[in-house]
């Protein structure tokens, strides 16, 4: 609905007359949207109201880089101003740049609106003399007599679909759904391709998200020649600010600040490191320091992180699936002493059969250098479709699968099942005991996949599952040997000494358990 019944807003198409003075004003102001915000904007203050807006000297230099770049991205701490530069930069544009499309997309529609009503409130201060006149005004959108428009949407995988777009603005990009910002990224990039400009700002999330893969190209400014280059390898002019740089903030506010928000929630939204909002299951200012390499061979899907060492002990787990393309199947490779990562496979359209001679293949070649089937354990997930994959196991002969197969411990009154049970209990105690290994040192974890699943493993409802859109199955196969390690540590002196947790009083008895073959 239009309010052209405020004169808050201008009408348009009307006869002016401008003295040289405002002739002059007006010509600074469209060649230099810095003077323009700082000789002509308002803004609301959370505490003082409407107060001028005089710019802070980072936010000058990043409405320059706004300016002058196509594509700009800016890394900044929480509360400094970025959506309010952003938004008086937009009014800005459209005002002075005729027929420009400008869509603004935030990661909630709140977000969007929350932009457009700091805009409007600018565009209502202005003098009569400097503002457009407006042919629409709305509470998601702004039409200006020039012929440009300003629209807000939240971020979904469609937004901006179908619209020539000179300019998008993105706001807490890191915060929309991996999922979606993948998608909407993809489907963004025609257009930007065809001369649109691109303005992203953000506080960090986790570190493998669409705006951090964005932001990583963007400050990787070396050519393979070693040459320093003025734009990183995807174009984007990257920006980025300390906390300190506002006028506001010191020690002492620091100080204050980290004890009511904590150091890793203070480490992310205001020294903008990638360390995840989310509840994970490992401390996030752990998960941070986590560091992957690049396998060191690759045979079909699997994936070798370490040269197999004859006297090592391995320990192998498969979490199944039916293989139709929607779930995947996975299976880890770990080794003792020093609890490290050797293999992973991850497929989703590979059958039951077909994964149980992918891991007849891993358990093959491990035997092949130990020459000792007493080294290798592997498991099972038994639950739902592992019932089938044992039925494979047993059609392709046990005896034909090198090492043991590590099965429930029978306790009485229970039924005997052969690979493991996932329950409730068991997978807590699993992620209790993979969390410790991991925060304490005791385990070292090579695959960049298996540590970004460990980024979205995030606490649900009474256990620890996957975010939305986004998989465990690599964690799961990662938890079912943990639950073999955790046997082994019942059972073997040095394991117990290597592994052992403070808080865990079982002690070490021998022999092995009926649960192995």
């Amino acid at each position: 609905m239009s309010n052209f019944d405020t004169t808050l807003v201008k009408r348009p198409h009307q006869q002016e007359k401008y003295t040289d003075d405002q002739i002059q004003e007006l010509a600074k102001c469209i060649n230099d949207p810095v003077h323009f915000m700082s000789h002509h904007c308002y803004i609301q203050h959370p505490v003082k109201g409407r107060v001028k807006f005089d710019l802070y000297d980072f936010q000058k230099r990043l409405v320059k880089i706004y300016n002058d770049n196509r594509y700009a991205i800016a890394l900044l701490p929480r509360q400094t101003g970025k959506s309010t530069a952003a938004s008086a930069y937009l009014l800005w544009y459209a005002m002075f740049k005729p027929d420009s499309t400008i869509l603004i997309a935030a990661h909630k529609y709140a977000g969007a609106f929350e932009i457009m009503t700091r805009l409007r409130f600018i565009y209502e201060t202005l003098p009569n003399y400097i503002r457009a006149g407006c042919t629409s005004y709305n509470r998601g959108s702004m039409e200006f007599e020039n012929g440009s428009r300003i629209v807000s949407q939240a971020t979904t995988e469609t937004t901006g679909r179908g619209m020539s777009l000179t300019l998008i603005y993105l706001d807490e990009f890191a915060y929309v759904q991996p999922r979606i910002a993948q998608e909407f990224w993809t489907s963004l990039s025609p257009t930007l391709a065809t001369g649109g400009k691109c303005i992203i700002t953000s506080t960090p999330n986790q570190d493998n998200d669409q705006f951090a893969q964005i932001w990583k190209s963007a400050i990787d400014t070396s050519d393979d020649y070693g040459n320093e280059l003025e734009l990183g390898k995807n174009g984007f002019k990257s920006f980025t600010c300390h906390w300190s740089e506002h006028p506001e903030r010191d020690e002492k506010w620091a100080n204050e600040e980290r004890a009511k928000i904590g150091e890793d929630r203070f480490r992310r939204e205001h020294e903008c490191e990638f360390i995840t909002a989310d509840e994970t299951l490992i401390a996030p200012l752990k998960l941070v320091l986590l560091e992957s390499i690049q396998p060191v061979r690759t045979e079909g899907q699997v994936r070798w992180y370490k040269e197999l060492n004859k006297n090592s002990t391995y320990i192998i787990g498969l979490d199944p699936s039916m293989g139709t393309g929607s779930d995947y199947s996975a299976i880890q490779v770990f080794c003792l002493p020093g609890f490290q990562q050797v293999a992973e496979w991850k497929h989703n359209k590979t059958d039951v059969r077909n994964q149980m001679l992918i891991l007849q293949s891993i358990l093959k070649t491990i035997y092949n250098v130990t020459k000792d089937e007493e080294a290798i354990y592997y498991t099972i997930e038994n639950n739902g479709i592992g019932r089938t994959s044992i039925q494979a196991l047993d059609e392709l002969g046990t005896s034909n699968f090198y090492g043991s197969l590590m099965n429930e411990p029978k306790t009485k009154g229970q039924t005997f099942h052969r690979g493991l049970t996932t329950t409730l209990k068991t997978k807590l105690e699993g992620c209790a005991k993979l969390k410790y290994f991991v925060e304490n040192g005791k385990i070292k974890i090579n695959s960049r996949n298996l540590i970004q699943e460990l980024k979205t493993f995030v606490a649900r409802g009474r256990a620890f599952e996957a975010k939305d859109g986004e998989h465990d199955d690599l964690v799961m196969a990662a938890l079912l040997c943990v639950r073999i390690v955790h046997q082994l540590t019942k059972h073997d002196e040095d394991t117990f000494n290597e592994l052992m947790d403070p808080m865990d009083t079982d002690p070490v008895d021998l022999p092995m358990p009926i649960g192995v073959i």
